[in-house]
């Protein structure tokens, strides 16, 4: 290996960048996440885990960026050469991670409501603030420990001055909305996806739409994940903003990797029907969930191909019973799956194996892929598209970018889909679709 001056490092037609980096931490009293985020005009970025994981970020100390089909490796190469010269010095949980997340196709263009949002990226925040069950640390990281502790210092004291709570508000309003696809538009994707079932071509594919909101005033995003928070305490909640363009923004149910050391944690989240005005309601749709041939065969299907996939990767896979689970305004069948690795390996490795999975997909991937991308009438962009963060370890955890929605001005689009099956009806289908968008727009009115 060739090291050449100015700290990069030349390992075969790629120059990576080997500078050294130094991080620090130290506690802090109780802060508002909101408030960090809100005050700051920089790339900024939110995360929360059902777990009680949370983390709020500010500045750049170092990006990773990457495109096309190699984009994975890119992203690993590149993050493991700036982890192994980054020094640090706090406690475990407070230690700095890459966010950031990936389109849903790797040929993605930032463009349109997705100016700003690469095909992949991540950064380690400048400042980091973080807060679990062991107490809330602010981390700043630097190119060397002199900068990294003034970045600490200053940081702390703009800190010490924002309040630990901040009003959550009210919705900003919906003026109009303006949907991707007609209910006639919709009819004809959907029987296209049947017909080439039909043939035998697919098994299920997953068809989406995107819905822009014309908004009185712009978004509070802070605001509008702290009234979600309250609304789906259970789901991920995220955001991020970087220096062009808009804010991605939403509140996935669906885990798509959690992996610490040589364990995985996935699940298959796929099929859904409403809540209830009532428990008795209540239990009867769960019920008709549960016994519906249809969504049972959708979401076998999910939690099959999942199996499938990890397999190359694990030493064993475990299976769970399936459930039914309950959010404020849908409810879905979930079925765990755990798996013990063979070695141990990087979580985007976990990541690129199992995204996209059949249930923002399909089945088979590469027969669903070419469908969706002939099929609908929008750039998913970042939506139904891994989202998450990563460590020095290798590990890390990701959502699955659904309920979710990416803002700008006074203008949000949202974006939803439903798994279309063999005996899927195309009313159904979009009822269904309208159902998901709810999470979203209700905090917007």
């Amino acid at each position: 290996m060739e090291r050449p001056s100015g700290g990069r490092e030349v390992t075969g037609t790629l120059e990576r960048d080997a500078s050294a980096y130094y991080s620090a931490s130290r506690e802090l009293e109780e802060v508002s996440f909101g408030a960090i985020v809100d005050a700051e005009r920089e790339p900024r970025l939110q995360w929360a885990a059902p777990d009680g994981l949370e983390v709020a970020g500010t500045g750049v100390a170092k990006r990773f960026q990457a495109t096309g089909s190699d984009r994975f490796d890119e992203l690993r190469a590149d993050a493991d050469l700036t982890f192994e010269h980054l020094e640090y010095d706090g406690p475990t949980v407070a230690r700095p991670r890459a966010f950031g997340g990936l389109s849903f196709h790797d040929g993605h263009e930032p463009a349109g409501p997705w100016t700003g949002f690469e095909a992949a990226s991540f950064v380690i925040p400048a400042v980091q603030v973080t807060r679990s069950d062991d107490g809330v640390w602010l981390t700043a990281t630097a190119g060397s420990k002199a900068e990294a502790t003034e970045r600490l210092e200053r940081a702390r004291s703009r800190l010490e001055e924002l309040p630990a709570m901040r009003p959550s508000g009210n919705g900003p309003g919906v003026d109009g909305t303006e949907r991707s696809t007609t209910p006639a538009e919709w009819t004809e994707q959907v029987e296209t996806a049947l017909d080439r079932i039909e043939r035998g071509e697919l098994t299920k594919v997953v068809l989406a739409q995107s819905l822009t909101a014309t908004l009185d005033e712009r978004v509070d995003v802070p605001a509008t994940l702290e009234r979600l928070r309250r609304t789906y305490p259970n789901c991920y909640r995220f955001s991020f903003a970087h220096e062009t363009g808009g804010t991605f923004f939403g509140t996935p149910p669906e885990r798509l990797v959690a992996k610490r050391g040589r364990t995985v944690e996935t699940e298959a989240l796929a099929g859904s029907a409403p809540r209830g005005d009532d428990p008795a309601a209540d239990d009867e749709f769960a019920e008709t969930l549960r016994d519906s041939e249809k969504v049972g065969h959708e979401h076998g299907l999910v939690a099959e191909a999942i199996r499938e996939q990890l397999d190359p990767l694990a030493e064993s896979v475990s299976v769970s019973d399936r459930t039914v689970r309950r959010l404020a305004t849908i409810q879905h069948l979930q079925t765990p799956i755990t798996a013990t690795l063979e070695r141990d390996c990087h979580v985007l490795e976990i990541v690129e194996a199992l995204h996209p999975t059949p249930a923002v997909g399909g089945v088979p991937p590469s027969s669903a892929w070419e469908t969706i991308r002939s099929t609908e009438s929008f750039d998913r962009g970042w939506y139904a598209a891994p989202i998450g963060w990563f460590d020095g370890n290798g590990d890390g955890e990701f959502a699955v970018g659904l309920r979710s929605a990416v803002t700008a001005d006074r203008s949000v689009t949202l974006f939803a889909g439903n798994g279309i099956v063999a005996d899927s009806d195309p009313a159904d289908e979009w009822d269904e679709v309208q159902l998901k968008f709810r999470p979203i727009l209700d905090e917007l009115q």
